[in-house]
């Protein structure tokens, strides 16, 4: 490798002349005088995303803008001969995919620890630790992400809720400390060494928000869940060094699976400064679209220099305030309506107080910041609807302010048409869907799972605006395993989950590009391949509308088009 409002298409012969400054006649534009442009893609199959034209052959871009949109021959009269052609010879070109919810610099760092998420097994889990201890020098922290026990081909023994205790971890790494953190990232597993690096013993009570999972007798078996893992994280940030090896691993990333912009999921004050700092720099191809993740109080006192658009030609944006009022089901911190099927003592945690999301919501009205709350159980995304509604009641934008819900996994069917009626952006993930479905029925039980959970269909019956994303590196940056998921539901034991929810192939591709643009306010500057937008493309080796259903994980990513210069090329 190397590396729902809309623009009307003009007629190319509009096109030159606004953008290029031809000379114009009844008989249409002088040749002569029609400005060449910059890249021309051609003889391809062009999907829009638009309603006029839907399909293509050729897209001409002159700068970083699309300037022409229609047929080979008609795009052929804008080559000159400085401009890069690009021969597509029949392969796919879409509009530039949007990650609609990930963590970026997240997934720069979990490509650079233990990948914890590649055994199939604890005892692989532990090989990995043990051979980065053969490798490290005593003390030295040992961090990785990625395990999941519902995952696993099989179960050590002894379990808590399900999961390992510290023993075997602890006995390949005594003078190490490790952390591990679990897929969803609500929760993590330490060793004794990190343990006793934070002072926590049996003794140590559970913070808010939290819990150490502890045994039958009360000692911590090495798991903190939700806020807990503040307990045991490694304090103080990496070198500059490491920040831009973690961000240069992110944006390579991306970019090899035809990202060419990505909604940054929550990133603390400290970090956004670093992220706007290398877009500034040119460093990232990837445009970057940021929610702020701390204090509402630090996030008023940083205005107004912290609120910036399109900063770096288009390249970095700071729109949006992230809080998580809840967990994830897998660790069993989604806070429910009713308790947990497989374990009925919980229901749930409520991960930040209220009245912070309040306060969170008053400096969003006051910045014009668009608030973004993870919820995933029912009562979370039913308590969020409720903060939304007091919230925007009285303000004159009201349902305007596409205000949005992270994820709405498990939605009680009285809050469905809520989402519509409110204005609020459902940021789903398809792929949680696939990949949780084997053990979603067993922490809601059969009834709740067949009638709450993953309900995008009844979200956009209802007429609400669902975007999509992957949520890495909770799971893979993989935008065609994503859309595959949105539109068969196909769990890996080849049954489908509630297959009535799923999206038809037109509705999981806008999903995926115009939808997520719509989703932070830019459906006029991406998300389709329009005149006058951004010349973001991703081009795929076969067409995702119509190839055969058990071909379509065999699309590969061929090219990535970001303002019209080529970031990525598969060899």
């Amino acid at each position: 490798m190397t590396f729902r409002s809309r623009l009307l298409p003009l007629t190319l012969g509009l096109a030159a002349c606004l953008l290029g400054g031809c000379g114009a006649t009844n008989d249409g534009p002088d040749a002569t005088d029609v400005v060449a442009a910059d890249l021309v893609l051609t003889q391809g199959n062009v999907i829009t995303a638009s309603e006029t034209p839907a399909r293509a052959e050729a897209v001409a871009v002159r700068g970083d803008r699309i300037v022409a949109v229609g047929s080979a021959a008609e795009i052929a009269a804008l080559i000159g001969p400085e401009t890069k052609v690009i021969d597509l010879a029949g392969q796919t070109v879409i509009p530039g995919l949007i990650e609609g919810h990930g963590h970026f610099y997240g997934l720069g760092t979990a490509m650079r620890q233990v990948a914890a998420g590649e055994p199939s097994t604890w005892d692989g889990v532990i090989e990995l630790v043990e051979a980065a201890v053969a490798e490290a020098a005593a003390g030295e922290w040992i961090e990785g992400r990625g395990w999941h026990q519902d995952k696993w081909d099989e179960l050590p023994t002894p379990l808590v809720e399900g999961y390992p205790v510290h023993d075997a971890l602890s006995a390949v790494s005594p003078d190490n400390p490790v952390v591990l953190r679990h897929a969803s990232g609500h929760g993590a597993f330490a060793n004794a060494k990190a343990m006793e690096m934070a002072g926590i013993d049996d003794a140590t009570p559970d913070p808010p928000g939290g819990r150490i999972v502890r045994d039958a007798e009360g000692r911590a078996t090495g798991i903190f869940i939700e806020t807990a893992q503040g307990l045991v994280s490694r304090s103080g940030e990496p070198g500059p060094e490491e920040i831009a090896a973690r961000l240069a691993a992110a944006d390579r990333e991306s970019l090899a699976n035809g990202i060419t912009s990505f909604h940054d999921a929550g990133s603390s004050l400290e970090e956004v400064a670093f992220l706007r700092r290398a877009a500034e720099a040119g460093a990232l191809d990837t445009r970057l679209w940021v929610m702020i993740r701390d204090e509402p109080s630090a996030i008023a006192d940083a205005m107004p220099e912290v609120k910036v658009t399109g900063l770096a030609d288009h390249h970095f944006t700071v729109g949006g305030i992230k809080l998580s009022l809840d967990g994830a089901l897998g660790s069993r911190g989604a806070w429910l309506l009713e308790p947990y099927s497989d374990l009925p003592e919980t229901s749930g945690l409520e991960t930040v107080p209220i009245a912070v999301v309040e306060e969170a919501a008053q400096v969003a009205l006051e910045h014009d910041f668009q608030l973004c709350i993870h919820a995933i159980g029912d009562r979370a995304n039913r308590e969020t609807l409720d903060i939304f509604a007091a919230a925007l009641e009285a303000d004159p934008r009201g349902t305007e302010r596409r205000w949005r819900i992270e994820h709405a996994q498990n939605l009680h069917p009285d809050d469905v048409p809520r989402f519509a009626q409110l204005g609020v952006v459902a940021a789903i993930q398809s792929v949680h869907c696939t990949s949780d479905g084997p053990w979603v029925p067993d922490r809601l039980g059969a009834e709740r799972a067949e009638e709450r959970a993953y309900v995008w269909r009844d979200l956009l019956d209802a007429g609400a605006a669902v975007l999509n994303g992957t949520d890495t590196p909770v799971e893979d940056i993989d935008p065609i395993a994503n859309y595959y998921s949105a539109v068969t539901r196909r769990m890996n034991n080849g049954e489908a989950f509630t297959p009535r929810h799923v999206l038809s192939r037109e509705e999981a591709l806008r999903s995926m590009t115009l939808d997520a643009a719509y989703g932070v306010f830019e459906e006029e500057l991406k998300g389709s391949i329009e005149v006058g937008k951004l010349a973001d493309f991703t081009i795929l080796s076969q067409d995702l509308l119509t190839v055969a259903e058990e071909a379509l994980l065999d699309t590969e990513v061929v090219m990535t088009i970001v303002g019209g210069e080529v970031v990525y090329e598969k060899e």
